[in-house]
């Protein structure tokens, strides 16, 4: 039985389809868990809210996010695979420690609205549950803290995928919520689109909580922390686009879930939790609970990452070391930074009485505000030559990067001036 299956695995490591397949389940994880995560407690408020008061007007906007987010993903595995070196690390050596100074700051405070977000999100999932914050919030910033101390990068970037897999909660609540097949795909291919100020406050936060200028850092910094080269780049390109089409798959499935229910009978929602129960008595049960539990996930899944990803560029910035798979006395400022973070974020959210629904929206449109800057960044190191030699950007990339560059700037100006007037 044991040479039968010797002779097997001889066999398909030879096969080349086979070799290929191992080789992708063996560099997967930085772009599917980057893209994943992106899903957090923020974005699914976000795609709540969007689903209830836009309807399917909305999805036409992740066809082309998926095309942009692929693009931008690929683009900083990339530079991790060409230089060994994280997104801020090479911010600071481009650009000097005074500009990343700033930008890091920027990053920082959008994070924490961020961090505090996931586990708003953690807190009403579980009030959902029946489970009071006081009790489900402790227990879940002690378990994404022992996650990263305890265990190695590989444990965790298990654990990680894993739960990507729960995320497809959203696409069966999608389908439960029984919508209209018929207007949902001309939602996808027909763009709509309005100067009202509403509007485009959910636009940039869609595209925002979709496209989040942290997840740049996080995805470079995880191909470098797993040791990501060159000649590995063609597997971690399709790392990516799994990622990117998965994430959106979800988004979509989100909105529609909200779209079919909450929309058709007129009903506004400010926040994750307040769909999952107003989807109860218009698509059953069953419905509600998998969106609930999809957010939980969701939450306690980004409350281990966003905390992660800022003490990772935080401590590249200023060439402090950083990594999981380094002990807590080689990296004492990334694991402080990220304790601290953890404290806060969970913390805030004890407070008796607070409510942090606009946090959880704000933290979204802020990230939309900030994206043009870190492509910018992204564009002029990814097309210098001395630095990534051959795999300088072509002109396609550079073409839909420069064209989101310009499209959120926009869309940020109009929502400004929108606001104001």
């Amino acid at each position: 039985m044991c040479q039968k299956a010797h002779h097997a695995v001889r066999w398909s490591l030879k096969n080349p389809i086979f070799r290929r397949l191992f080789l992708f389940l063996a560099i997967m994880g930085p772009g599917i868990i980057t893209s994943n995560v992106d899903n957090d407690a923020g974005g699914i408020t976000t795609y709540s809210m969007a689903g209830a008061a836009l309807g399917y007007k909305i999805l036409w906007v992740f066809i082309p996010m998926i095309v942009a987010l692929v693009v931008i993903q690929e683009m900083c595995t990339r530079m991790g695979a060409v230089t060994g070196k994280g997104l801020a690390d090479l911010i600071r050596e481009r650009f000097g420690v005074r500009i990343t100074f700033y930008a890091m700051v920027g990053l920082l405070l959008g994070n924490l609205g961020n961090i505090m977000s996931e586990f708003a999100g953690v807190a009403a999932s579980m009030e959902l549950f029946g489970v009071s914050k006081y009790v489900s919030l402790p227990l879940a910033a002690l378990f994404t803290w022992w996650l990263v101390l305890r265990w190695s990068y590989k444990v965790v970037e298990r654990v990680f995928l894993a739960a990507c897999l729960i995320y497809f909660c959203y696409i069966i609540s999608g389908y439960l919520a029984h919508p209209q097949w018929g207007e949902v795909a001309r939602g996808l291919v027909v763009p709509s689109f309005s100067f009202d100020s509403s509007y485009l406050v959910i636009l940039v936060g869609v595209i925002g909580t979709t496209i989040a200028p942290w997840m740049q850092f996080y995805i470079q910094a995880s191909v470098v922390e797993k040791g990501i080269t060159v000649k590995d780049y063609t597997y971690t390109k399709y790392d990516v686009i799994v990622g990117s089409i998965m994430v959106n798959l979800v988004a979509v499935f989100i909105v529609i879930s909200c779209a079919a229910t909450l929309h058709t009978h007129g009903i506004q929602v400010e926040s994750a939790k307040e769909a999952a129960l107003a989807l109860a008595p218009l698509a059953g049960t069953w419905a509600s609970t998998l969106f609930a539990i999809g957010l939980l996930n969701a939450s306690l899944f980004s409350a281990s990452i966003l905390p992660l990803s800022t003490a990772y560029f935080i401590c590249e910035a200023f060439g402090i070391e950083a990594g999981i798979d380094k002990s807590w006395g080689e990296a004492p400022a990334f694991y402080w930074l990220y304790t601290i973070l953890i404290i806060i974020g969970a913390g805030f959210i004890l407070i008796p009485k607070i409510s942090l629904i606009q946090v959880m929206f704000w933290s979204q449109v802020v990230n939309g505000v900030m994206l043009p800057f870190v492509l910018i960044f992204m564009l002029l190191l990814i097309n210098n030559r001395d630095l990534m030699g051959e795999y300088v950007n072509r002109w396609g990339y550079n073409l839909v990067s420069w064209t989101t560059v310009v499209i959120m700037t926009v869309l940020t100006l109009l929502m400004v001036v929108t606001s104001l007037f």
